[in-house]
């Protein structure tokens, strides 16, 4: 808990059954960062490992990367409430990209369908943990859902800062769950 710093949401650390800590994020109105204190990252990896829920339009968890502020920062997050989805709209918003403050999910869907949004094609039960691994190198940016080689998505920045804060990442009235978190840079 020493190491977060919440916006907008109150967070709890606790042990799972191995003894590795969870941090919880409570759902409240729009979205909420636990920023993890002293950190910055420009390029390299950001690894965790991820829960949310399989309510739809109820569960958005993922992390927020180059953060300057609590309103201007990069965000990867999943909809795990559409890994499932019959709908073939609602599957192929899975995981999507954002850089705030201008570049918000409905901007992005409205003006560039399927760019910064796409399925997962990796089997998982919505309720249960997955693991991210996000690569950042320069401009790029590549999301690795599970053990899949290849990228969910594949796009390049639109923040405009290559450096600052990362946080774990919920949205509108989500709550969410994260563990072993590893932030790898490159040069």
């Amino acid at each position: 808990m020493d190491n977060l710093y919440p916006v907008n949401r109150t967070v709890t650390v606790e042990k799972d059954s191995t003894g590795t800590p969870v941090v919880h994020m409570n759902g409240r109105p729009n979205a909420g960062i636990a920023w993890i204190k002293d950190s910055s990252f420009k390029n390299g990896y950001i690894e965790f490992d991820v829960r949310g829920k399989d309510l739809l339009q109820q569960s958005f968890v993922g992390i927020a990367f180059h953060g300057i502020n609590d309103t201007t920062y990069e965000a990867i997050y999943f909809r795990p409430f559409n890994f499932y989805a019959k709908d073939q709209i609602r599957k192929k918003h899975a995981v999507q990209y954002i850089a705030l403050p201008t570049n918000d999910w409905p901007y992005l869907r409205k003006q560039f369908p399927d760019k910064y949004e796409a399925p997962i094609t990796s089997v998982v039960d919505p309720n249960d943990w997955f693991h991210v691994k996000l690569f950042v190198i320069g401009q790029t940016i590549k999301i690795y859902f599970n053990s899949d080689t290849t990228p969910a998505l594949e796009v390049q920045s639109l923040h405009g800062k290559s450096e600052g804060k990362v946080g774990f990442w919920t949205g509108h009235t989500s709550d969410g769950d994260f563990k072993n978190l590893t932030i790898t840079a490159k040069n």
